[in-house]
């Protein structure tokens, strides 16, 4: 009996050395309720913004004008304008022209903007940049406006079009866009011509 309560002994002992320790997958420190909405609310919460702006704007002009004139005068009454002859002069000048001009951009990114403030009504001010420098090439986006908190979506996203008082600038400079720039030259051209 005693070896038999011996083995039992050693199985018990060595069961609870390898014995797995189990964890619960709540951690208080990391998370303030299982069932939090994680969607920006307040001062300080950051927000993704997903930029979709298109714009496209066309204009035609047209123009046609003609004008013609005529003039005559003869010898008038008495004896020294009788002496002058018959005069007469016509003429006419016309214009046709015609114009267009279409212009389109779009803008598709995603950023993550900052809450910087609430307005009495609860609306979100929003405010971020985003900059990337690739090479020598750098790009710039500024995003600026105001959402509606019910228009944030569950993932903690907004679209642009839901941007209040939105006011989205993207600037880029380099190698690349300053050959896209006009010459001196061009420039000077066009201001004699």
């Amino acid at each position: 009996m005693s070896r038999f309560l011996l083995i039992s002994l050693a199985i018990c002992i060595f069961v609870a050395a390898n014995a797995a320790v189990a964890e619960s997958l709540w951690q208080d420190a990391k998370s303030t309720s299982l069932y939090a909405d994680k969607r920006a609310s307040k001062v300080g919460d950051i927000l993704t913004v997903v930029i979709a702006e298109s714009a496209l704007s066309s204009q035609q002009a047209s123009t046609n004008t003609k004008k013609d004139s005529e003039l005559k005068s003869g010898p008038g009454l008495g004896p020294l304008l009788e002496q002058i002859p018959m005069f007469q002069y016509g003429g006419g000048d016309s214009m046709k022209a015609q114009g267009s001009t279409t212009r389109s951009s779009t803008l598709v990114a995603r950023m993550t903007v900052v809450v910087t403030k609430i307005d009495a009504n609860g609306n979100l001010e929003l405010e971020g940049t985003r900059f990337v420098q690739t090479n020598k090439e750098k790009a710039e986006i500024k995003l600026n406006g105001m959402v509606r908190p019910q228009d944030v979506q569950p993932d903690n996203t907004v679209s642009s079009a839901c941007v209040a008082n939105a006011k989205i600038t993207y600037v880029g400079s380099g190698p690349i866009g300053s050959r896209q720039k006009e010459g001196l030259i061009s420039k000077i051209f066009k201001i004699l011509f």
